[in-house]
């Protein structure tokens, strides 16, 4: 076979439309130009960021603070994208959750190993997520790049539905010991590399025809995050229309101590804890979903191996030859997500389903009451398609 339809591709870098020293949004603005075509699912975002100080001034070399996992998408909270004027994403502080359930398992050990390092991704240690000493290897490696205020340079393709960034907390982006730490992030640099492509006229002209007959569709997988919390001292909680309208097709949530989503420097954002789970169901219109219940126990007999393989079921993983680099024992200490697959077929295909309206619950039960404030972290994915016509107005069903 032989590719004639493109011409000629090329990554262009755009730079930010203001100055991105004030902490404030980071905004990129891609110009629809020329005849080219814009490829946004090959489209990566450059940084480079080093940590300070809270008065600005160089870290020392002993410092005890370092990057939290997978930072490069840890520093932003928000990234929205407009296509013409129609956003397209919804605008919600929970992108570093989505970046970081979404890279955990979606690659195996070989990506994380080394391409997603480019993203300063590297596995903090299960039993060790909120330490800050040589216990954390993941948090070690990470803090190599980063001792004495060095520049990192870092580079990942954004996680959004297709580039106005809102920028994390310092906070939440680092993990620190000590009395009373002050630290802050510098992002220095930033650039948004794009990929662009000149197609040949004449399939070119067969794109301007169709226009005139249709709108161009584009099958999308969209993702929704979403957060509710649960107080300490529960021992169970029900939570009502979770999402209410359209479906997910695929549901992930996790349990975050509260203070560590807010933002600490004495704790890992990330750290999905367990809390004692012992009953976990959704209810898709009053049907349960598992039809029996994960009801995993978290004690010294470690009887949790269904929760355990829905990681895998729930990402269309099941028994295949690929992974996640999450083991058994480091779903118990640090790394407890919960997927659910809620396609009628129960199948992670490249097939679109039905739309199927109507309403998500939640129901979760604890064998003990809950020690602090949790926040449960819900990640839904959902079928959607984009339009646009001759004249470039988009219609989103969102």
């Amino acid at each position: 076979m032989t590719q004639t339809s493109i011409e000629h591709a090329q990554w262009v870098e755009h730079q930010p439309v203001a100055s991105i020293g004030t902490g404030g949004p980071i905004e990129f603005l891609l110009p629809g130009s020329g005849d080219d075509y814009l490829d946004l699912a090959n489209t990566y975002l450059f940084v480079r960021a080093r940590v300070l100080k809270g008065d600005g001034g160089r870290l020392p070399a002993a410092a005890p603070v370092g990057p939290v996992n997978n930072w490069m998408h840890s520093l932003f909270s928000q990234v929205d994208v407009s296509l013409n004027g129609t956003l397209v994403t919804p605008s919600t502080n929970t992108y570093a959750y989505r970046a970081y359930i979404e890279t955990l398992l979606s690659h195996g050990a070989e990506a994380k190993n080394s391409q997603l390092t480019s993203a300063l991704w590297y596995k903090d240690t299960a039993g060790h997520m909120d330490a800050t000493d040589n216990e954390n290897k993941g948090l070690l490696k990470r803090k190599d790049y980063t001792t004495g205020s060095r520049i990192v340079d870092m580079m990942g393709r954004l996680h959004v539905d297709l580039f106005f960034q809102v920028q994390s907390k310092n906070a939440f982006a680092l993990m620190a010991g000590g009395d009373n730490p002050d630290y802050k992030i510098s992002i220095d640099e930033a650039g948004l590399f794009a990929r662009k492509a000149k197609l040949n006229p004449a399939v070119q002209m067969g794109h301007v025809k169709a226009l005139e007959k249709g709108t161009a569709k584009y099958p999308l997988r969209r993702v929704h995050c979403k957060v509710f919390s649960i107080p300490r001292g529960a021992m169970s909680h029900t939570h009502e229309n979770v999402y209410l309208g359209v479906l997910p097709k695929r549901v992930v949530l996790c349990c975050v101590d509260n203070d560590a989503y807010n933002g600490t420097f004495a704790k890992n954002p990330f750290h999905a804890k367990h809390n004692k789970l012992n009953f976990l169901a959704l209810y898709v219109d009053g049907q349960q979903v598992p039809a029996k219940p994960l009801q995993p126990k978290f004690d010294a007999d470690g009887t949790y191996v269904r929760s355990y393989l829905n990681l895998f079921a729930g990402k269309g993983k099941m028994f295949q030859d690929e992974g996640n680099d999450i083991t058994r024992q480091d779903f118990a200490e640090g790394y407890t997500l919960f997927a659910f697959d809620i396609t009628p077929d129960c199948c992670d295909g490249p097939h679109f389903n039905l739309v199927h309206k109507g309403n998500l619950r939640v129901e979760m039960h604890f064998d003990e009451p809950l020690e602090q404030t949790v926040n449960v972290v819900v990640y839904g994915e959902f079928e959607s398609v984009l339009e646009t016509d001759r004249n470039r107005n988009v219609v989103y069903d969102y």
